[in-house]
């Protein structure tokens, strides 16, 4: 009558055991990084003294809880985070390139100071087109500052974007320690065990889209972890965690090191956001350059022109452009109109033929192509890179999908548990509700 208690008793005590997992479950299914867990019940057997006699059972134990998981399944979601996480910060700081090239006209501001020069000629000693011609080259001397403003503005917020994610990382890195030393001390198939591979995965996911990382596992799932690669520095072993630092120098090269104990190394990330930020970085310098280089190009073509002819006071042209540091940040330093040097030198107030020098400095020059060009260019890559993130964006979906297909909790499935193990506790109550009966009737008779 004893083992009958004994057997109801046990039996109790694991479903009970396994409608709290289960319940558990279902309360998680939408949570982000939860992996369905199972309980595990085996037989307790009597022991045996004979080796023929099979022994009766003495009911059912819990012998633990385990997570569903798949550690190649969730290597490609870390590897597939890490491509998306690269393509779409590119593309974000080239389109913050892209808004700076085109918000402010610089092209169209160009044009029309060229377009301008030409209604000087049909009337050199007018003021008006004079004039005009001054605002135009104001607007373009405002469109290249502007622009380059706009450029400098886009490296600064990567910086700061960058230092954001550096800051990031080493918490994670940190948290992830936490949770190395946690295992350590957690019981095998325990549920705080199954919620700290929880926590560790969710903190790996989120360190893979910061930087590419290289991970090992031991025995009970404590993680080292490496940045860049296999054979990337140390981010993470044991109980320690390295400190990532983030610098950028003026030619748009951008470099990361890595600091565990007395050792820093170099990190070269080749995935995540990372290296998003470096391509950025590059873009982005690439870009001043070429603004640079052409607002030079263009403030000394045109005061060379000037310089070549007289104003309307018969004195050599004066510069209209100062060039800046940067260069972009030009300045007009020629407020009269009667300055514009339309005429040769002795020829004239009516005469207009120095002016042919702002059609060549046009189609030699090319200012304005190059502009475009730029514009254009950087318009394709975006376009690319979007693209490129967009399958990149796929490839992760289905790599989730799989992943979750494993670790994910299924309602139904969970709803059918919910009421086997309901039924079976209740089995179980109903066993020691006999036994109590039965033993009740014996004592009775007596």
């Amino acid at each position: 009558m004893s083992d009958l208690l004994t057997i109801g008793a046990t039996g109790v005590r694991a479903y009970q055991t396994a409608l709290t997992t289960t319940s558990e479950n279902i309360a998680n299914a939408g949570t982000v990084g939860y992996s369905r867990r199972t309980t595990v019940l085996n037989e307790v057997a009597a022991p045996s003294k004979s080796t023929t006699k099979v022994p009766n059972g003495l009911g059912v134990v819990v012998a633990g809880v385990t997570r569903a998981s798949d550690l190649y399944r969730s290597a490609e979601v870390r590897t597939a985070g890490a491509d998306l996480a690269r393509s779409e910060t590119g593309a974000a700081w080239l389109d913050r390139i892209d808004g700076a090239l085109s918000g402010n006209k610089l092209g169209d501001r160009l044009t029309a100071f060229f377009t301008s020069t030409k209604a000087i000629a049909a009337d050199p000693s007018a003021l008006a087109p004079r004039a005009t011609t001054l605002e135009a080259a104001q607007s373009v001397a405002t469109a290249f500052s502007a622009t380059g403003a706009a450029l400098s503005a886009a490296a600064s917020d990567l910086d700061a974007s960058a230092d954001a994610a550096t800051t990031q990382l080493n918490g994670l890195s940190a948290a992830l320690a936490k949770v190395n030393s946690g295992l350590a001390r957690a019981q095998d198939g325990s549920a705080a065990n199954s919620a700290l591979l929880d926590q560790r995965d969710q903190i790996l996911e989120s360190m893979s889209a910061i930087t590419d990382v290289s991970v090992s596992f031991d025995a009970i799932g404590r993680v080292t972890v490496r940045g860049g690669g296999e054979g990337g520095p140390l981010l993470v072993q044991g109980v320690e965690s390295a400190t990532v630092t983030y610098v950028r120098n003026d030619e748009g090269a951008v470099s990361f090191a890595a600091r565990l104990g007395n050792t820093s190394a170099t990190l070269s990330p080749s995935g995540g956001a990372f290296a998003g930020y470096a391509d950025g970085a590059q873009k982005i310098a690439a870009a001043q350059a070429t603004l640079n280089q052409q607002a030079t190009a263009f403030a000394q073509g045109v005061n060379a022109v000037q310089a070549a002819g007289v104003d309307l006071n018969g004195q050599p042209g004066a510069p209209i452009f100062e060039i800046g540091d940067p260069a972009s940040k030009l300045t007009m330093v020629l407020n009269d109109p009667r300055g514009i040097a339309a005429a040769a030198p002795g020829a004239g107030a009516r005469d207009n033929s120095n002016l042919a020098g702002f059609d060549t400095l046009r189609s030699t020059g090319n200012v304005e192509g190059a502009i475009t060009n730029m514009a254009a260019s950087n318009g394709a890559a975006l376009a690319a890179k979007r693209n490129i993130a967009e399958a990149q964006g796929a490839i992760r979906d289905t790599a989730v999908a799989a992943r979750d297909s494993v670790s994910g909790v299924n309602i139904d499935e969970e709803a059918v548990d919910l009421m086997r193990f309901q039924q079976a506790y209740q089995a179980s109550s109903r066993v020691i509700q006999v036994a109590r009966e039965t033993l009740q009737s014996i004592l009775d008779i007596r």
